[in-house]
């Protein structure tokens, strides 16, 4: 054994320090990428998840027919005489929703890399910073777009009819695909804070079940008690579901938009800078 193990040795050769540092530099150093590529090769990373785990798409396939179709039909004939009827106030609020509660999904795929140990390998690389979570909210963007796709479908196949046409769908999605960016760095901040996936599904669904049904998503704030709403009108997921709700209608949406627009920027400008301390830190 240890004249098999000397024989070896004396058969490579002695590697000198020069030689070793003429072969790191014999070639040319490749760019170091922009902050736009990296952002966009983390947001295609996303999207190659769904692919290889088409399952990712079921929370923005079937969990929004379903809450469409229970909700109309459960509550359209006792709330507007008919489920026709419901589903013209109905629909852009569900949308909303749908797309709000399938945002704590980006703080759980967080924490899942963080577990298995890639972002140690993030961190290595010489990229701009942020661009790692920016991509994770990327991709989600995608499946956010999905989901409004198929509820869209669904209700048209309903019968909800926008009177803001084509235009005024369009623009109500891009608004919900705004919103549902600048609201993932919350969960993304719970992704990197919490130690499990688990914590971070939990902490999210007591913030978002609160945020969601104390809104104007099922029913008109008027009809509610009067201390309500005064939560409810200062409640961003019901700015943002007025928002969609008056731009699919086809009618003013001045003053929700602003107020959806100033929670966006709100929520990016004090979420944003904290996950990214805590991304340094971690």
């Amino acid at each position: 054994m240890s004249t098999a193990t000397t024989t070896e040795n004396q058969d490579l050769a002695p590697v000198r320090t020069e030689s070793l540092a003429e072969l790191l530099i014999a070639t040319e150093r490749p760019p170091r990428p922009t902050a736009l590529s990296a952002c966009l090769t983390f947001g295609w990373r996303a999207v190659l998840k769904i692919k290889h785990v088409p399952e990712q798409l079921f929370d923005v396939t079937a969990f929004p027919i379903m809450m469409v179709l229970m909700y109309t039909y459960l509550f359209g004939g006792a709330l507007a005489g008919s489920p026709r009827e419901y589903i013209q106030y109905l629909l852009p609020g569900i949308l909303v929703m749908s797309v709000v509660m399938i945002t704590m999904y980006t703080g759980v795929s967080v924490n899942t890399d963080i577990e298995k140990g890639v972002f140690d390998r993030f961190r290595t690389l010489p990229i701009w910073r942020p661009s790692t979570m920016v991509g994770y909210l990327l991709g989600d963007a995608l499946r956010y777009a999905i989901a409004s796709v198929v509820m869209l479908t669904v209700g048209l196949v309903m019968g909800f009819r926008p009177h803001g046409g084509v235009v005024g769908v369009i623009a109500g999605i891009l608004v919900l695909l705004v919103f549902a960016f600048a609201f993932s760095w919350v969960w993304t901040m719970f992704g990197l804070l919490l130690r499990t996936e688990k914590s971070v599904m939990g902490v999210s669904m007591m913030v978002l079940f609160p945020l969601t049904f104390l809104s104007d998503i099922f029913v008109k704030p008027e009809t509610m008690p009067g201390w309500l709403q005064a939560f409810v009108n200062n409640n961003p997921v019901t700015h943002v579901a007025s928002t969609v709700r008056s731009l699919m209608e086809g009618t003013s949406a001045t003053t929700p938009l602003m107020w959806t627009f100033g929670w966006s920027l709100a929520l990016v400008a004090v979420f944003g800078p904290v996950t990214m301390r805590l991304y340094n830190r971690k």
